[in-house]
């Protein structure tokens, strides 16, 4: 049959019918997932389905419904040659083989995009965005192997415009260099202030796992994508000057916290004791004591603001120790490890080492399954130690049951 006679016999096919869209999206399934499909198979597999399969109460003699609904679907498609039926010689129907010579009307019979139109289109997309931001770069070079092996797209769900704006909202993400709302964010990318919330998931996914981000949900505030504005905390031994006014942060009782709106401002931050600790949780961070060390709170993943104020710190006190207090567990040594490769400032752990664990082993936290997966692919640290001891005695240690002293 030529394309001009099927593009005929379309016009003559009514409404798909459950019982046919079933038989014909099975047929067109397994089609579409075969190595005949993808080219990597040199034998021309036949693609069907047995009937008793697709519909388990066909050869039951008490259904009759079922059995004449079955027989009148397959009837159907068999009139208009998509299918091809092989019949016992009771004329029960026995197996459904999918006609490849007239596929275009198969497809235009469910009004289904063929696969290889959407691979197309979703491997034109992948090249565009390709080398945008190194998170794309890993991404579209992944799923671009994966369409060549014939395997399904990752955060693809049917939808292109959706996947586009998956990409275009990843791309924009790294180029926010200053604190910004979620909804204005949506806003200036979408012009509509609701679109990045829906895709939002499927972004957050993406970029956690194809970027360099120890948690999840703290991946957008990292990239500077807030619902509230960020402040950071800080206390101790150090003084800060701020549009001329002079703060000795040593005499005070507690923390202050500026907003990234007044950051800027600063002029001057000097560490006085000789020491800059960051702190990962905020109830350590309040219990810690400030004498001779300038302390600031990290709030667990760092994100631009906390560290355009480390780097600040640094730049004004080169010669100062720097170091880093957090949880005795994956997470806090992911988020030192995330803060030496985004500062370039060698931070040294405080009190996150095997002698700390055992010392307030009573307070330990038994481990959870991914808490034994993210040890064992940091085995081959400087951490590996305290590490073999968690693994081996089942245990993690928050900073909160430290002493802070």
């Amino acid at each position: 049959m030529t394309g001009v006679d099927a593009i005929e016999k379309a016009k003559l096919i009514d409404r798909a019918t459950p019982a046919d869209r079933l038989i014909l999206e099975t047929l067109l399934d397994q089609y579409e997932s075969s190595r005949r499909f993808s080219g990597q198979h040199k034998i021309e597999r036949k693609v069907q389905v047995s009937v008793s399969r697709l519909f388990p109460q066909y050869l039951d003699h008490a259904d009759y419904e079922t059995f004449a609904a079955v027989n009148e679907a397959i009837i159907t498609l068999e009139r208009q040659d998509l299918i091809i039926v092989k019949r016992d010689r009771a004329r029960i129907c026995q197996s459904i083989r999918l006609n490849l010579d007239i596929l275009a009307l198969a497809y235009r019979y469910l009004d289904r995009t063929p696969k290889k139109d959407i691979q197309s289109a979703l491997a034109d997309l992948l090249t565009r965005y390709q080398g945008q931001t190194d998170v794309l770069d890993r991404f579209c070079l992944s799923q671009l192997e994966r369409i060549a092996a014939n395997k399904s797209v990752a955060y693809f769900s049917d939808d292109l415009a959706e996947f586009e704006q998956i990409l275009i909202a990843v791309a924009a993400l790294h180029q926010v260099r200053t604190e910004t709302f979620t909804r204005d964010f949506s806003v200036r990318v979408f012009k509509d202030s609701k679109a990045f919330d829906r895709i939002s998931s499927k972004v957050v996914n993406l970029l956690f796992e194809f970027g360099d981000f120890p948690e999840k949900d703290q991946v957008l505030t990292s990239l500077n994508l807030v619902k509230n504005p960020t402040y950071v905390h800080f206390k101790g031994a150090g003084v800060l000057v701020l549009r001329g006014q002079r703060i000795d942060l040593s005499v005070l009782s507690g923390d202050i916290a500026l907003s990234a709106a007044v950051l800027p401002d600063i002029e001057s931050i000097t560490a006085t004791g000789g020491e800059v600790m960051t702190v990962e949780n905020l109830t350590s961070f309040h219990l810690a004591s400030g004498a001779g060390r300038l302390l600031i709170y990290l709030g667990g993943f760092h994100n631009q603001v906390r560290r355009d104020f480390i780097a600040k710190v640094q730049a004004q006190n080169p010669q100062a120790t720097y170091c880093h207090f957090g949880d005795i567990d994956a997470g806090g040594f992911q988020i030192l490890q995330h803060l030496r490769r985004q500062t370039g400032i060698d931070f040294r752990p405080w009190k996150m080492d095997l002698a700390t664990l055992q010392q307030f082993a009573a307070y330990a936290r038994p481990l959870t399954d991914n808490d034994r997966k993210r040890l064992e692919a940091l085995l081959e640290t400087e951490f590996s130690a305290v590490i073999r001891y968690m693994l081996e005695h089942n245990i993690k240690l928050e900073q909160e049951a430290v002493d802070h002293r």
